[in-house]
């Protein structure tokens, strides 16, 4: 079921999900927060329901300029006291990474366990923090400002190098809805891309201290666009976080764990 919700754009795996257990997933950048059907099939077998928010300037959801993460965390609660759900699982995956955490900061009553995938740390303002990315020049760019991140967009090209192998095996099998969603993602525009690489090299609003919830961080060690370095350092400031690294993984392959990691 697709709906408006609080003005954004709303996914929801069943009709009625009032009083139910949620996993809550958060979208990588850049995509249009439709349900993947891994992500349903994982939620699934554990008796979860799924909700998906695009986040601003994604889809259907309009712009909001100079959202920090915080922000858009925050535009999602008026969305889970419209569902009437009962719990949350605050589940990010790449770019969805700061948001799962940020939703699990600012909604400790609701949000008791966090899952990030490949979620990038934040930006502290050293060159280290891009070390170990193959494409790190869109948010060298953001750093700069939004005028530097959009005159970038116009000449952006995927580097294939980004991905290893196991990485390409993923989207040719179970996540190639992924590759799909990214695709329609273009039709919308670059301004959810540009707002999100914005909101990571800025202040994201929320203290990692402040994330009470148990906190899975999932990394490929082989991951290229979101390095291992992120999951260190995000496990080192959280209270709560372990890190799960898986060795043969990359940055979209490491998604073959939702299912355990729930």
């Amino acid at each position: 079921m697709r709906t408006v919700i609080a003005g954004l754009d709303v996914h929801v795996s069943h009709d009625d999900i009032a009083g139910r257990d949620v996993l809550l997933w958060h979208h990588g950048s850049p995509q249009t927060g439709a349900i993947l059907p891994p992500v349903r099939a994982a939620a699934d077998a554990r008796g979860l329901a799924v909700v998906s928010v695009a986040r601003p300037a994604y889809a259907l959801s309009p712009r909001a300029p100079g959202r920090t993460v915080a922000d858009a965390a925050a535009g999602l609660r008026p969305v889970l006291e419209a569902l009437g759900v009962a719990s949350v699982v605050s589940v990010g995956a790449s770019g969805g990474g700061p948001h799962a955490l940020a939703c699990a900061a600012l909604m400790p009553e609701l949000i008791h366990r966090v899952v990030t995938f490949a979620s990038p740390a934040p930006f502290d303002g050293s060159e280290e923090w891009f070390s170990g990315m193959q494409a790190p020049q869109a948010l060298r760019a953001a750093t700069e400002g939004e005028e530097a991140r959009r005159r970038f967009a116009e000449i952006d090209e995927f580097d294939p190098d980004s991905f290893v192998d196991a990485d390409y095996t993923a989207l040719q099998g179970e996540w190639a809805s992924l590759g799909a969603d990214v695709g329609a993602s273009a039709e919308y525009g670059d301004d959810g891309l540009v707002d999100d690489d914005l909101a990571f090299v800025r202040p994201w609003g929320f203290a990692l201290a402040e994330v009470t919830a148990s906190v899975l961080l999932v990394q490929g060690r082989r991951d290229r666009v979101i390095p291992p370095r992120h999951a260190e350092l995000l496990a080192e400031a959280l209270p709560t976080g372990t890190l799960e690294l898986h060795p043969a993984d990359g940055h979209v392959s490491v998604l073959r764990h939702l299912r355990d990691a729930l």
